[in-house]
């Protein structure tokens, strides 16, 4: 099991449990991404908001 892998479903849980209308956009998820960034720490190789966002984007735009 990659190490990202408990970090990566509780940042997509905490994603899922905002209202819709807070995690509709690619803005909001960028901006949800840059403070989660700030809140927790784990390992990834390369940026890790950009792979916060990876995680976030199958998950955006639902109603």
């Amino acid at each position: 099991m990659k190490p990202e892998h408990a970090p990566r479903r509780a940042i997509i849980r905490d994603w899922m449990a905002l209202p819709p209308e807070q995690r509709r956009s690619p803005e909001q998820a960028a901006a949800f991404a840059a403070r989660t960034t700030a809140a927790r720490d784990f390992r990834c190789a390369g940026d890790r908001p950009a792979r916060i966002l990876a995680w976030l984007r199958p998950r955006t735009g639902r109603p």
